[in-house]
């Protein structure tokens, strides 16, 4: 079992160094406790490294809209998805700790490509044998590139954390397989990365926040790809070669942005920032793939289509892209969904879920136009299939 302390409003470890059983007494005595390709066709591929068969697994870093459940065993975390009616559309419709009714674009992204979805790093239930299996989602709720970002969540783990939590994978499964093995695991491995919105809207956005007087616009889009640039480049050392790195949407356009406007519109300037992180990670990428030894970074940039969906609705099978699925009626902002809430009557032609995160098949659309960007096909030539149960009527309010 993987075994992670929650000290301090962060989850650090002591690298593994210690046996995982004197590291649970010491847990349980600090009182702390934790809940706890080249681009292929679809098809997992199996990896033999020394006589012991790898598959090829993801390792996937983010914030809510990747989370699968770490946030859950955060036990102080402001940002949970653990409540109805989040994950109704999911599995047995319980809530799983994905903030929206069903998939998130990771999982799309990751079915599509015949790769499993790599469990919650901070899930109890976690062994060397599962990371081997299926890879380790360390995203987090309220996480993003700098250490400060979501302050006022309490618990959440920042990109530098979840690396953190990365290296103490790793040296877990070189105990398990040998470190030329292990290495070898980690450099076939699958890596998304998919930060920065809370960046600005849990940061930068906040007038109580230090960063928000303290840059400007572009010094801080200057301060977000420094910081990026030395995680990135932390990752290539410690083995990651093909990296996936996603863009930000029209911020400005998510149910929460808008209804706090005073037009009920989206909101240009933060819109433009998206624009502008893009442009800049997207010049990152490229630099990074060229001064970084045999290693892949590609940038999959999802804005206009996303702005298209929300702009155009109809066209894309939407009847609401202004506003929650998920909600209190006309008590807005909700911020987030909670078992008296009121759903929608057709989950399916809503682009939001909650009033910051998408709904399960408006990250249908954003996962394939991701696939198209990193290239990744099926046999036929399509892109990811509709895998997502068919949605169940709301329930009665």
């Amino acid at each position: 079992r993987v075994i992670a302390f929650i000290k301090s409003n962060q989850v650090t470890l002591n690298h593994f160094h210690l046996h995982r059983q004197i590291i649970q007494k010491m847990i349980m005595s600090l009182g702390y406790w934790v809940k706890i390709l080249p681009l292929v066709s679809i098809g997992i591929i199996g990896v033999v490294i020394d006589g012991y068969e790898c598959k090829v697994v993801q390792f996937i870093f983010g914030d809510s809209l990747s989370d699968v459940g770490n946030n859950r065993y955060l036990t102080r975390s402001l940002a949970t998805a653990d409540l109805p009616w989040y994950g109704i559309d999911f599995g047995d419709g319980l809530p799983n700790g994905r903030f929206t009714n069903g998939r998130t674009v990771a999982d799309i992204i990751g079915d599509a490509t015949g790769l499993p979805r790599p469990p919650a790093f901070l899930d109890p239930s976690l062994t060397e044998d599962m990371i081997l299996e299926n890879g380790v989602n360390y995203a987090s709720g309220g996480g993003g590139i700098l250490n400060e970002t979501g302050s006022y969540f309490i618990q959440r783990l920042c990109f530098s954390k979840q690396i953190e939590l990365f290296q103490g994978t790793q040296v877990l499964i070189q105990k398990k397989i040998g470190k030329k093995a292990a290495d070898d695991f980690f450099q076939k491995s699958r890596y998304v990365v998919a930060l920065g919105s809370n960046d600005f809207i849990n940061n930068y956005m906040m007038p109580v926040e230090r960063d928000s007087w303290k840059y400007n616009d572009q010094s801080f889009i200057t301060y977000l790809m420094d910081t990026l640039r030395d995680q990135l480049t932390l990752l290539h050392q410690l083995g990651a070669r093909q990296v996936m790195v996603f863009g930000l949407g029209p911020m400005g356009c998510i149910p929460l942005q808008r209804v706090l406007s005073t037009s009920g519109g989206c909101q240009t300037k933060t819109n433009q920032l998206a624009l502008s992180f893009n442009e800049a990670t997207g010049k990152l990428m490229d630099e990074l793939s060229q001064s970084l030894p045999n290693a892949t970074f590609k940038f999959g940039d999802t804005y206009d289509v996303v702005n298209d969906v929300v702009s155009n609705p109809y066209n894309y099978g939407f009847s609401n892209s202004d506003s929650p699925c998920c909600s209190f009626g006309q008590i807005r902002p909700a911020l987030t969904c909670i078992p008296l809430s009121k759903l929608c009557k057709n989950r399916s032609k809503y682009v939001f879920w909650d009033e910051y995160h998408p709904s399960d098949s408006a990250n249908q659309i954003i996962a394939n136009e991701l696939i198209k960007k990193f290239g990744f096909l099926s046999g036929n030539g399509s892109a990811a299939p509709f895998s997502a149960p068919a949605p169940t009527p709301s329930p009665a309010r």
